[in-house]
């Protein structure tokens, strides 16, 4: 993996289309750092934000402190779900750089690419929110990282 002052990218990244605005959310399923699966269903009711990240890319790391955030301002209301789901990662060095950093959501560690593939081909940070109904209604990437406030906003929409 290689970071550029353009995100983070991998020398065979593929292409294709991402996930869009518009689009139903694709069946996946992850198992939490705390023994916990969530899945699409889980969603489904609520509003959801889903993170992919992987801590050695500079952008992640920028936006993951908003990410946490985020997560604890709603982390006790029902109607919004945060699941932040890493990208070719262990659990270890997850673990290792969510205490460096005092971060206290929760995540799920990815070796591979199985459920990303299911959202883009390429390109993290990305987060996508969803409406109650699992439609994605905002996504962002690396070239549009969102503020707090802009987050807020995009799940204040999404309900």
């Amino acid at each position: 993996m290689v970071c550029t002052t353009q995100g983070c990218i991998n020398d065979n990244e593929p292409t294709g289309p991402s996930l869009s605005v518009g689009e139903a959310l694709p069946e996946f399923s992850v198992e939490m750092n705390d023994g916990s699966r969530i899945s699409t269903s889980d969603l489904l009711g609520k509003v959801g934000v889903i993170v992919f990240f992987n801590t050695d890319c500079r952008d992640c790391r920028e936006e993951l402190p908003v990410i946490n955030r985020l997560w604890e301002h709603f982390k006790d209301d029902p109607a919004i779900m945060i699941v932040a789901i890493a990208r070719e990662e262990s659990a270890s060095q997850i673990e290792e750089y969510w205490e460096e950093n005092g971060l206290s959501m929760p995540w799920s560690a990815q070796e591979n690419r199985n459920v990303y593939s299911l959202f883009a081909p390429s390109v993290i940070p990305r987060i996508y929110i969803s409406s109650p109904a699992g439609i994605v209604t905002a996504t962002f990437d690396d070239t549009n990282m969102p503020t707090f406030s802009i987050l807020i906003d995009a799940v204040n929409e999404a309900l």
